[in-house]
């Protein structure tokens, strides 16, 4: 389990350092792609000019900016580094990272969704509070979570 949680810590580290964090023009260049994806994605469940640049107009007074905080990777991230501390085969590795990716990239997307939905059918910032930071994070949370024992039930390796 030491042996485990030292390298989870040490795939997180780099995993934050080449893929997330401002360091590195690959990293700068991902976030962006992640950024467009997520963008063009949401595009086409909102009301038409709903979404202008990188900014989801809830009413003409208030507008939810979708930033690089919001397009998914952290917790991506995180679940990456699970399955690369944990022992299982490569090709293992590699599904359920791609497996990860595109289930987290849907949640993300539902999530900005509801967020939303639920400010824009509420009372504005204080439904934008609770939605995202505590329902959407949970879900986001739930999500990993669930993922990660998947991927352990399915590795076929004896627990740590």
């Amino acid at each position: 389990m030491n042996r485990f949680m030292a390298l989870y810590f040490l795939f997180l580290a780099l995993l934050f350092v080449l893929f997330y964090a401002p360091t590195t023009e690959l990293s700068l260049s991902l976030n962006e792609i992640q950024n467009r994806w997520t963008l063009i994605a949401l595009d086409y469940f909102l009301q038409p000019e709903q979404l202008k640049g990188i900014e989801i107009w809830v009413n003409p007074h208030y507008k939810i900016v979708i930033t690089q905080a919001c397009n998914g990777m952290i917790p991506i991230l995180f679940l990456f580094a699970s399955i690369l501390a944990y022992p299982s085969s490569i090709k293992h590795k590699i599904v359920w990272m791609i497996v990860g990716y595109v289930v987290f990239f849907i949640v993300n997307i539902a999530r900005i969704l509801w967020v939303v939905y639920i400010t824009q059918n509420g009372e504005g910032h204080g439904d934008f509070h609770w939605s995202h930071d505590i329902v959407g994070n949970i879900l986001l949370l739930c999500t990993g979570v669930g993922l990660f024992f998947t991927y352990i039930k399915t590795a076929g390796t004896k627990s740590l």
